[in-house]
């Protein structure tokens, strides 16, 4: 039982580079406690452990035996999250899994219905959408500002050679790493894509590696037919020499709404002369997953559902995975219904 002021305490599998920055967000938020950590290779999570104060666990079992964590924040490569959810809820233990959150959608559909019938609750890490920018963009979409959407595109265009792939045996395959440039690096802007411009109904896409030695794609491109009626694009790479970032366009009836990385750098409204409110500073890494932790302690002690469920990593896997399929049946995709809350 967690008393209404107490740490809600976190433990964290998997000790690699991203479990470093939930490691600072829980040790940065008052409502959070680091207690345990796992990783298959032990002295990497005695060194990590050593680091954060924490207590080493020489297995999984037993950190998810352990009376003194609530949550756990699964930080290991893609294709084992599934599993390892799995076990989490069964354990009794709340959930923050990190992008993607499985490689398989029936994977996804396993996570939520062990974490239904565990009573635990499960988040997905989809950091941009803490981004006071992001949260202005989606409520003048919602209140109808832009007016109905026509086009609605994002480009993801980043750089890693290939001694990133040949850095750790998991990337770039099908395995572990579920994908390439977009169901790795690409992942966070479909989510913002979607979540703010709506659901995808259908799309065709194309994927391949162009320039690495990777069984995955290097580069894809996805044409997208939403369900509201509007139309866009996706186009994702890691081989743009020296990157250019990320970038979402939003064009609707009455106007237009441009994000670059996490700010918004144009927006236009017919009739209307808009002046942006100052933002708060947000840098995505860190302080996304910093928020998305307090938000999931806040959540475990209220009792409430956390900001981004776990439900919601499903439709943003399901437009990667479309286009994967998309490209090798070269067909158009249909997506399933949006999974309702």
């Amino acid at each position: 039982m967690i008393e209404a002021e107490s740490p809600v305490r976190f433990g964290i599998i998997g000790c690699g580079i991203i479990a470093d920055v939930h490691a600072k967000g829980i040790r940065d938020t008052e409502e959070a406690v680091l207690t345990a950590v796992y990783d298959h290779a032990e002295e990497v999570a005695e060194r990590f452990a050593a680091q954060y104060s924490a207590a080493v666990c020489s297995t999984l079992e037993e950190l998810l035996a352990r009376d003194d964590v609530d949550v756990v924040c699964i930080c290991t490569p893609s294709g084992l999250h599934a599993d390892q959810t799995v076990m989490a809820a069964r354990a009794g233990k709340h959930i923050i899994v990190e992008k993607p959150m499985a490689i398989r959608l029936e994977d996804i559909d396993r996570m939520l219905d062990a974490c239904v019938k565990g009573r635990v609750m499960l988040s997905t890490v989809f950091p941009r959408r803490m981004s006071p920018q992001a949260q202005y963009a989606k409520k003048m979409i919602e209140d109808g500002r832009l007016g109905r959407l026509s086009l609605c595109s994002a480009y993801v265009k980043l750089y890693r050679d290939q001694a990133y792939y040949d850095s750790a045996g998991w990337r770039g395959t099908w395995a572990m790493d579920g994908g390439g440039a977009m169901m790795n690096q690409g992942i966070h802007t479909v989510d913002l894509l979607q979540w703010l411009a709506g659901k995808v109904e259908s799309l065709h896409g194309r994927s391949k590696a162009v320039l690495r030695s990777i069984e995955v794609e290097d580069t894809a491109v996805s044409l997208l037919q939403y369900r509201s009626g509007a139309m866009g694009t996706l186009e994702i790479t890691t081989t743009a020499y020296k990157g250019r970032g990320q970038r979402l366009e939003i064009h609707g009836e009455r106007g237009t709404l441009i994000i670059e990385e996490d700010d918004i750098v144009f927006l236009e409204i017919d009739g209307e002369n808009v002046s942006l409110p100052v933002f708060e500073p947000f840098r995505v890494i860190p302080d996304g997953h910093r928020m998305q932790i307090r938000d999931m302690a806040l959540a475990v002690r209220e009792k409430r559902e956390p900001m981004v469920p776990g439900r919601e990593g499903r439709h943003s896997l399901e437009i990667i995975l479309g286009t994967y399929k998309s490209s090798r049946e070269q067909r158009d995709i249909m997506l399933s219904p949006p999974v309702q809350a």
